[in-house]
C-alpha cells in the first residue's frame, strides 16, 4: 500500500513538475482574489454611500425637489438593480457573461476573473457596509453636523471609521467565500487552482491526491485568512480603550 501511494504521490506531484502547476495556479487564484477584494471593497463602499445617503436625505432632497432629487433617486435605482441582478444570479454565470458576451473579443480572462469576481462580490460588500453604517447610532451624525462638519466629513471621519469595525468579521467572511468562489474559474479556460488539479486528475487518472493537495491548499489559506482576520480585530479592540 505504501508503494502505490508513493508511486500515486511521483506521478501527480513529481512527473513532469506537475507541483509547479499547482504553485502557479495557486498564484493565479491569490491574484484573481486580491484584485478582486479590491475592486469589490470600493464598488461596495460606493453602492453603500450612495443608499445610505439616499435614505438620510431623501425628506429634505423631497421637500426641495428639482434635478437634484431626480438624479439622487435614479442614482439610487440603479444601485438597487445592481444589488438585486447580481445577488440574484450565480457567480459562475456571471463569469460567463463577461468573458463569452461583455468581453468576447478579450483574451486577457485573468482581467475578466476580476472583474466578474469583483463587481459580484461589490453587491454583497456594499450591504455589509450599509449594515455597518447603519448600526452606527444616528446621533453620532447629528453630534458631528452640529460640529460643523459637512455631511461627507461626518460621514468619513464619524461614521465609517465605526461601520468598518462592526463590518470587519462581515467582510472578512466575504473575503474567504470570494477565494472559494474563484474556484470557478475554470469555467473559462484559467488554469487556476482548482482547473489544475482537475488537469492533473485528467492525465493521472488519480482523483485522490490532487484533489485533496487542492482542498488542502484551500484550507490553509482560509485558516491563515482567519488567524489574520483574527489578530486584525482583537487589535482594533484594544485601540478603541
Amino acid at each position: 500500500m505504501f508503494d502505490e501511494l508513493k508511486d500515486q504521490f511521483i506521478s501527480n506531484f513529481i512527473t513532469e513538475d506537475r507541483w509547479l502547476s499547482l504553485l502557479k495556479g495557486l498564484g493565479e487564484t491569490l491574484k484573481i482574489t486580491i484584485f478582486a477584494v479590491i475592486l469589490g471593497f470600493f464598488i461596495g463602499l460606493l453602492v453603500a454611500a450612495v443608499r445610505v445617503s439616499f435614505d438620510y436625505n431623501k425628506t429634505s432632497l423631497s421637500a426641495k425637489g428639482g434635478a437634484a432629487w431626480f438624479f439622487s433617486r435614479v442614482i439610487n435605482a440603479i444601485c438597487g438593480i445592481y444589488l438585486t441582478v447580481i445577488r440574484g444570479t450565480p457567480v459562475v454565470v456571471q463569469l460567463m457573461i463577461m468573458y463569452y458576451i461583455v468581453f468576447a473579443s478579450s483574451n486577457n480572462s485573468t482581467l475578466i476573473a476580476i472583474l466578474a469576481f469583483g463587481i459580484n462580490s461589490g453587491a454583497y460588500v456594499a450591504e455589509i457596509f450599509r449594515g455597518g453604517i447603519l448600526s452606527v447610532d444616528r446621533g453620532q451624525i447629528e453630534a458631528g453636523r452640529s460640529l460643523g462638519f459637512s455631511y461627507v466629513k461626518t460621514m468619513f471621519y464619524i461614521v465609517l471609521p465605526q461601520a468598518f469595525k462592526n463590518a470587519l468579521p462581515t467582510l472578512c467572511n466575504e473575503v474567504i467565500v470570494l477565494l472559494k468562489e474563484t474556484s470557478v474559474a475554470g469555467y473559462v479556460g484559467i488554469a487556476d487552482l482548482s482547473k489544475v488539479g482537475e488537469i492533473i486528475r485528467g492525465r493521472t487518472f488519480s482523483a485522490f491526491m490532487p484533489l485533496i493537495a487542492v482542498a488542502l491548499i484551500y484550507l490553509t489559506i482560509v485558516l491563515l485568512l482567519t488567524f489574520v482576520f483574527g489578530k486584525f480585530e482583537r487589535w482594533l479592540r484594544k485601540s478603541e480603550h
